[in-house]
């Protein structure tokens, strides 16, 4: 797998067969990245479970936050790592043992080591990318706001309602 560039199959196949994510390194600061990343999510009907040893036993965003990976109850099937590179090897070796289907490294997270050893346990890795921006650009919403979606269409923009999007997405 070239993990400098990733097609547009290769995610939104993430995004249709996955419905729940653990942010790990989770933070209750709605001024933080993550923060905004779990609300979107939320907002798109995805299930979102925070990750955070500080927060633990708290809620954000009214989801109930868990200490680590190993400790949720439910099955995960994106675990979204917003932590240091370094980090990420450790956080790969949990979301193997809990079953994930996908280790996500955010924006200016990245570890080969990690990506081999996941994709050798037989997930799917996707490294220095964000699944909000990633989302919305698949799915036309970030177009509208004046970003180049790399996707060409002679379609007008328009304001849809709530999910539209997230519907046009699955159906694609």
């Amino acid at each position: 797998m070239d993990h400098d560039s990733y097609s547009d199959d290769y995610i939104r196949g993430i995004f249709k067969a996955c419905r729940s994510f653990a942010i790990v390194g989770a933070s209750a600061n709605p001024v933080r990245p993550s923060y905004f990343v779990q609300k979107y999510l939320l907002e798109k009907d995805f299930h979102v479970i925070p990750v955070n040893p500080g927060h633990a036993g708290k809620d954000i965003l009214g989801q109930w936050v868990y200490k680590h990976l190993n400790v949720i109850p439910k099955p995960i099937d994106i675990v979204d790592i917003f932590r240091n590179s370094e980090a990420a090897f450790e956080i790969t070796k949990q979301a193997i043992g809990i079953g994930a289907k996908v280790v996500w490294m955010q924006l200016g997270v990245r570890n080969d080591e990690a990506a081999r050893l996941a994709e050798a346990a037989g997930l799917k890795v996707v490294m220095n990318r964000c699944p909000k921006i990633e989302y919305a650009r698949l799915s036309g919403e970030i177009g509208w706001v004046g970003v180049n979606s790399r996707t060409i269409s002679s379609a007008r923009p328009r304001l849809a309602p709530h999910g539209f999007q997230h519907r046009v997405l699955r159906e694609n």
